[in-house]
């Protein structure tokens, strides 16, 4: 064999590395995304875990308020059964609505808001809507990463070939971003 045989052969190792490599990184950004999905999960498997605790003393005080109740138990469920970040997101937000509504129904009730557990549930509750706020974070960097990843030039070519796919933001709800966004008024 040649030089130009060897030089032929060189660049084709050379090729095969790179593809190699471009791969390898994909399906660990896939992985990453993954695993960050993952820690979401525990998370609001946590908050879903907390809530029939927090109905059944919400109800101890206020068990007239049957409609309040069930809205949160309902929410609850769908959540449970969603799968995926878009319905995921879009059942925890109906949830989030829901908790907000039994919250204000608490506050017409001075014996519930000054009940230990009550206050510890609520305190557990807001720890664990703060982790999964950052879980959400990490997860949308990785997807931001990922898909971007997928969408270079060369990478695409390999992605592409490979069935590496777009995957989907965990967003908030337009309600949950505009509270985020404007902080609210302090009047003296």
């Amino acid at each position: 064999m040649g030089t130009t045989g060897w030089i032929v052969l060189g660049v084709i190792v050379v090729i095969a590395l790179y593809l190699v490599f471009i791969y390898n990184r994909l399906v660990s950004l896939r992985q990453t995304v993954g695993q960050s999905w993952s820690d979401i999960s525990v998370q609001l498997k946590q908050r879903h875990d907390l809530i029939p605790n927090l109905v059944e003393t919400v109800k101890g005080y206020a068990a007239h308020e049957r409609g309040t109740l069930e809205a949160v138990v309902q929410a609850r469920n769908a959540a449970v059964a969603a799968s995926g970040p878009e319905a995921q997101a879009k059942a925890e937000n109906m949830l989030t609505g829901a908790l907000r509504q039994l919250f204000a129904l608490a506050e017409a009730y001075p014996d519930l808001k000054a009940n230990q557990n009550f206050l510890q549930l609520q305190a557990d509750l807001s720890d664990i809507e703060n982790k999964i706020a950052a879980a959400r974070r990490f997860f949308n960097n990785a997807v931001q990463e990922y898909n971007a990843s997928i969408q270079q030039f060369p990478a695409v070519l390999v992605a592409r070939q490979l069935g590496f796919q777009e995957r989907e933001f965990f967003e908030l709800d337009e309600a949950e971003r505009t509270a985020v966004q404007t902080a609210p008024q302090v009047k003296f």
